[in-house]
Parts: structure tokens; sequence; C-alpha cells
């Protein structure tokens, strides 16, 4: 009986993939349907793993693709593709041949075709992806290597793409706590930038027509309105200068160093950017021990991959600690800089030999005090902005009526 490989979604819109039994293509469809899934493509895979024998590329190779970058999704679905496959006992490079002909990234699909041509050539998947440092990073390579080692390629696959997923959810969710504070900030600007520039002229001539006298607030927002009408250019120059000289500051070392402490010295926010950072590690450090990676490897990854120079500095004299003999918990308790609580409960992993676990645990719940913040801060924000916007509205239509209601009055 053929097998297919199905690409479906559920209600919520999630994707997924399966490769089942089955008479044909229409009863491979109805099978997915009645499981309440939609299909998104299906295929046999004797004919998705066909390779054109001169050009060496799959045969869908000249296919349209929606998009040239790679997203975090498409990494996320070629990993959940790719265990999906090896489970249903798909050898690798037909697996991988089949991918590279579903994937929409024009630059995934042929980063996926070259993986395939380097393991056709006899080198290990993990060397294969090493190769592509920019889409699978030494967080994908360790953990391809111990699925290799191990022989449970599948279930590291999975547990790589649930990481993803939901750091994927997670960083969604911190951008678009912030996304409406940020849009009626920019209407508000927006706004005196408009009457600045178009509006504020016109009432200026007015009022000089009429030779009106002009109250205290007129001639301030008059003066702010001829301040940038004049120097509108430099005060753009100026703030895009100050933009990309900071950039290129903090992309330094010592620049970044300042920056990171100056966050988290902030009151309040700087403990939620200090939680982020201690939930990134955690996750990671779950997945990797999880996999089977060694904890001293583990932490030498994630010193790389936690992606922040201040804790990376102290994931070094972890390392250290732990390398001497030392508990992983007294080493983190002794940095001073992860939480008590974090500390304890993996204290209580290495003690019960449960520690992948509780690092899970950790992770998951400082992840949801972050969650938690961004709503609230968000919930609060939101009619402070309102508040704001119609303040500076407000102001600018007073400021620029309150003359003419004057004249009207005869006052």
């Amino acid at each position: 009986m053929p097998k297919f490989f199905v690409t479906s979604k559920n209600s919520s819109g999630k994707a997924q993939t399966t490769v089942f039994d089955a008479e044909d293509k229409d009863t491979a469809i109805a099978i997915t349907q009645s499981q309440g899934l939609f299909v998104v493509s299906i295929q046999p895979l004797d004919d998705a793993s066909k390779v054109d024998s001169r050009s060496g590329k799959s045969a869908g190779s000249s296919r349209k693709f929606t998009h040239d970058n790679v997203s975090l999704t498409d990494i996320v679905i070629f990993a959940r593709q790719l265990a999906t496959m090896l489970e249903a006992g798909v050898p690798l490079l037909r697996s991988l041949n089949i991918i590279a002909d579903q994937l929409e990234s024009r630059r995934m699909a042929q980063t996926v075709d070259e993986v395939r041509m380097t393991v056709e050539q006899g080198q290990s998947l993990s060397k294969a992806l090493e190769k592509h440092p920019k889409i699978f990073g030494q967080f994908w390579v360790s953990l391809v290597e111990v699925g290799e080692a191990s022989g449970t390629m599948p279930r590291v696959l999975n547990k790589l793409t649930e990481y993803m997923e939901s750091m994927a959810k997670f960083q969604s969710q911190l951008v678009g706590a912030m996304i409406y504070p940020i849009i009626l900030m920019t209407i508000g600007f927006g706004a005196v930038l408009v009457f600045a520039l178009f509006i504020g002229p016109i009432f200026e001539k007015v009022f000089a027509d009429l030779h009106a006298t002009l109250p205290g607030i007129t001639q301030m927002m008059l003066g702010m309105f001829k301040f940038l009408q004049t120097k509108f250019i430099f005060v753009v120059a100026g703030g895009v200068g100050i933009f990309f000289a900071f950039k290129a500051y903090i992309a330094t070392s010592p620049g970044r160093w300042q920056t990171e402490m100056f966050l988290f010295n902030l009151p309040v926010l700087g403990n939620i950017v200090r939680l982020v950072v201690v939930e990134k590690f955690t996750s990671q450090m779950a997945i990797l021990i999880e996999s089977g990676v060694p904890i001293l490897f583990a932490l030498e990854i994630s010193q790389r991959l936690v992606d922040n120079m201040v804790c990376g500095a102290v994931l070094k004299d972890v390392y250290e600690d732990v390398r001497e003999g030392k508990l992983l918990a007294d080493a983190l308790g002794k940095s001073g800089f992860f939480p008590s609580m974090a500390v304890q409960m993996i204290r209580v992993g290495e003690e019960t030999g449960e520690l992948s676990k509780m690092l899970g645990h950790v992770a998951l719940y400082y992840k949801g005090q972050v969650e938690d913040f961004m709503k609230n801060i968000s919930t609060l924000i939101e009619p402070i902005m309102l508040v704001f916007m119609g303040v500076v509205i407000g102001s600018l239509v007073i400021s620029m009526f309150l003359p003419l209601l004057t004249l009207s009055t005869g006052g």
C-alpha cells in the first residue's frame, strides 16, 4: 500500500505533518479531513522523492516560493516534518528530498538541498547542518549529534520543535503586548508633525491677518511649530544619527555590557529582563540535558546561546565551578544572578535525579511571570497612552482655536 506525506492545519491554524498508508490520494485526504484537519498539501512519497538526475535537485525545485528569507516558522516546519518522516521509517536522504520540495522559503529549500547533498557525500546530518550556522546554530547541531549517537533522532527533533514553537509563541506575546502602545505613540507624534508642518502655518497666517493677541499656549505651540518647520531635516538627521550611533555603540563589547547592566538595574523592568534571560537559559538547559547532552557541554552551549553578555560571563564562572566538582545549584547560587527559587528548584532536581524536568518547571514558571507582567503592563499602558494622546491632540486643538474663540466673543 502506498505511503502519503500530508501537510495539514488544525482549527487554530497550527501546521502538522503526517505520513501514513492509504489506497489512494482521495482516501488519504478523507482520512485527514475526518480528523478535523484541513489539508494543505498531499504527495505520494515515491513521487515526492524523485530527483532530477541531471541537476541533482528535487523535482519540485522549479516551483514558486512564497518568500525568500528563512523565518522561525520555516525552521519549525522543517524539524517537525523531518521528525515525522524519520518516525515513519523514511530514510534520511529521501526525507530531505521530500521536505525540500515542500518548503515555502526559497533559501530554506536551497539550504535543505545542500544539506542533503552533504549527507549524500557521506557526512553526518549534524556535520551537514553545521555548515549553515545562520540557520542551524550550535543548539541544533548539538542536539542532532546526540540524536545520531543515541539513535533517538525523531524524539530529539520533536523536543527541538516543541522548544522552538514555545519560544516563537513567547516572543510573539512579548512583542504583541507592546504593539498597541507603540501604535498610539506613533499616532500622537504623527499628529504633532501634521499640525507643525501643514496646519500650523495656516493658522499662523490667519492670526497675522486678524492681528489677534495670542495667548501663551498658542505662542508656545507656534514657536514649536516654527522650530520643526525650519529645523525638521536637522531633527530627523539628528535622530537617525543618534539611533545608528547608539546601535554601533551597543555592537561593541563595552557598549553591550553597559547597556545590559543598565537594563538589569532598572527598577521593576530590570527584574523582568533578568527573568527573560533566566527563562531562556533554563529552557535550553532542560532540553539539552533531557536529550542526553553532558551538563558541562550543555553549559558551554548555553553560554553562547543565551545571547546576553552579562549572563554569559556568569555562566562561564558556573561552568568552571561545575567542572571542579561543584553542584550546578551551588554554582548558580554563588553567582547571585539567578533567583533563589530557581536555585532551590534546581538543587531539588539534582538531588532527585530529575534535573531536566526541574529546569523545565523553572523555565515554565518564569515564562508565566513574564507573560503576566506583560499583560498587566499592557493593560496599564493603554489608558495612559490614550490620556497622553488626548492631552497632546487636545492641547494642539485648543491652542489653535482659542484665539479665534476669543475674537468671536469680542475678547
